[in-house]
C-alpha cells in the first residue's frame, strides 16, 4: 500500500485490537469457532501449505452473524433494526435480532436468490424486496430508518460491524500461528479490513490479501485512485461482495493493513465452487469461494503457509445444481456422442458395449430415427455419457473403433450396418 496509508482514523470512527477482543468476548457461545481444514490437492497445485477457514460453516451460512451479533446483542428496548443486504447479512441481522426478540425489517434486492430471501424470513425478519442493486437498499434502508424511529445495521460501514468480523482474524492467529497469508473475499470491506487489522496486531509478518470479483472490484478500484469511489452494478454469481465499492472506514482500514488486493474472473469462481464441493466437501457460494478462485487461478502466488477464508455457503440449489454440471463439462467429463446407426436390431448392443468397455456411463440416449442429412433406415443416436476425462474420453473412441464402428461427418460415427446402406 501507499506510504501515506499509515493515517489515524477520526477515532469516532476508529476500530482497534482491543474493540476486536471487545467483540469476542460479547459474542462468545453464539457463533461458532469455525473449522480451520488442511486441502491437500490445493497445497499440491500451488506448492504451498493452504488450509481452508471454514465460515460457510458459521450460523446462517456465513462470517455475517459476528458482525450482527456484536452491533445487535446488547440492544434493549429498541423499536426494531433495518438492513440492506443481498442474503447473508440480511440473515445475520434477522436472527440477532429475532435472539433479543426485536423487529427486523429487511430491504433486498428483488433478483436476491430466493434462498437467501427465505432463510432471511424464516429467522422472523419482515423482508421487502427492492427494485434496484443493493446501493439502492442501502439508500433506501437509511431513510426509512429516520422516518420510522428504526436502527439502521449497515453491512460493512460501522465499526461495531467491521470489530465482530475481524474476531475471525483472532481465530485464524490462533488456529494457524505461524500463517504466512491470509486471502479474504472482499465487497464493501468488512471482512477484509476486520481481519487484516487483527492478524496484523498478532501476527505483524503475514501478509493478508483481499480478493474482489472482476465484475465488482470497487476496492481495487478505490486503491488506484486513492479514495473510496463507487463501481457500477454488475451482474456475478458471487452476489454476496456485488458492493459498488468501500466505505472511508473500510477504506482507510484496508490502506493501513492489507497488503494487496487481486481479482478473479467469474469463471474461476464457479470453478472454485466446484472443486470445492467435490475435493473439500464443502458447499461454498460465489463471494465465499473466492479466496481458493484466487489460488487456483494464480492471482496469488507463493503465498507460503496460507489460509484462505471461505466466507459463506449460501448458495441457491438451482444455481449449484447448474454449475456442478457445468463444470463436468468444462473438465471434459461430460461429452456428447452421436453415432449413425441403422435401424435393425443389435445396433444398442454394439454400442452400448463399446461404450461399456471404455469404462463409459450412458447418462441420457436420444434416439433421432428421422434426419434430413442421413438415408432413409439410418438414425442418429445421441448420446450424454460421463467419463473419466480426456484420457478416458480418448479411451471410448479407441473402444468404439475396435468395435466396428467408423468415423463420420455427419455423425461422430457410423456403425458398420450404416455404412453399408446407401447414402
Amino acid at each position: 500500500m501507499e506510504d501515506d496509508a499509515h493515517m489515524t482514523l477520526p477515532a469516532e470512527e476508529s476500530v482497534t485490537i482491543e474493540d476486536i477482543v471487545k467483540a469476542r468476548a460479547r459474542i462468545q457461545g453464539r457463533v461458532r469457532e469455525t473449522p480451520m481444514l488442511p486441502n491437500t490437492l490445493l497445497t499440491e497445485r500451488v506448492g504451498a501449505s493452504v488450509s481452508l477457514k471454514c465460515e460457510n460453516l458459521q450460523r446462517t451460512g456465513s462470517f455475517k452473524l459476528r458482525g450482527a451479533l456484536n452491533v445487535i446483542g446488547e440492544l434493549e428496548g429498541s423499536a426494531g433494526v433495518i438492513a440492506a443486504s443481498a442474503g447473508n447479512h440480511a440473515q445475520a441481522v434477522a436472527l440477532a435480532a429475532a435472539e433479543r426478540e426485536i423487529p427486523a425489517l429487511i430491504l433486498m434486492p428483488r433478483d436476491a436468490p430466493i434462498a437467501k430471501q427465505r432463510a432471511t424470513l424464516g429467522y422472523g425478519a419482515e423482508v421487502m424486496l427492492v427494485d434496484g442493486p443493493l446501493a439502492t437498499c442501502i439508500d433506501e434502508a437509511r431513510v426509512m430508518a429516520r422516518e420510522r424511529g428504526l436502527l439502521f445495521v449497515p453491512p460493512f460501514d460501522l465499526p461495531g460491524i467491521v470489530a465482530g468480523q475481524g474476531t475471525v482474524g483472532l481465530e485464524i492467529v490462533e488456529q494457524a500461528p505461524d500463517v504466512e497469508t491470509v486471502i479474504v473475499p472482499a465487497g464493501g470491506g468488512g471482512l477484509l479490513a476486520g481481519i487484516a487489522l487483527a492478524v496484523k496486531s498478532r501476527r505483524p509478518q503475514a501478509k493478508v490479501i483481499g480478493v474482489q470479483t472482476k465484475a465488482m472490484p470497487g476496492i481495487v478500484a478505490s486503491l488506484t485512485s486513492g479514495a473510496p469511489l463507487k463501481v457500477s452494478a454488475a451482474r456475478t454469481m458471487a452476489d454476496g461482495v456485488a458492493v459498488a465499492g468501500p466505505s472511508t472506514l473500510t477504506f482507510d482500514l484496508i490502506r493501513r493493513y492489507v497488503d494487496d488486493v487481486v481479482t478473479v474472473s467469474e469463471e474461476t469462481i464457479a470453478q472454485a465452487i466446484v472443486f470445492l464441493i467435490e475435493r473439500a466437501r464443502l458447499v461454498a457460494e460465489g463471494a465465499g469461494a473466492m479466496g481458493v478462485a484466487a489460488l487456483m487461478s494464480g492471482a496469488v502466488q507463493s503465498p507460503g503457509r496460507t489460509v484462505a477464508v471461505v466466507s459463506g455457503g449460501n448458495i441457491d440449489v438451482n444455481t449449484l445444481g447448474r454449475l456442478v454440471s457445468r463444470g463436468l463439462l468444462v473438465e471434459g467429463r461430460h461429452r456428447t456422442l452421436t453415432v449413425a446407426a441403422a435401424n435393425v436390431a443389435g445396433e444398442m448392443s454394439l454400442i452400448s458395449t463399446a461404450l461399456a468397455s471404455a469404462g463409459a456411463n450412458i447418462l441420457e440416449v436420444r434416439h433421432e430415427l428421422i434426419t434430413v442429412d442421413l438415408p432413409v433406415g439410418v438414425a442418429r443416436l445421441v448420446f450424454r455419457v460421463e467419463v473419466a476425462g480426456a484420457e478416458a474420453w480418448d479411451a471410448l473412441l479407441s473402444a468404439l473403433s475396435e468395435g466396428g464402428l467408423q468415423p463420420g461427418t455427419a455423425t461422430d460415427f457410423v456403425t458398420p450396418a450404416a455404412a453399408a446402406m446407401p447414402w
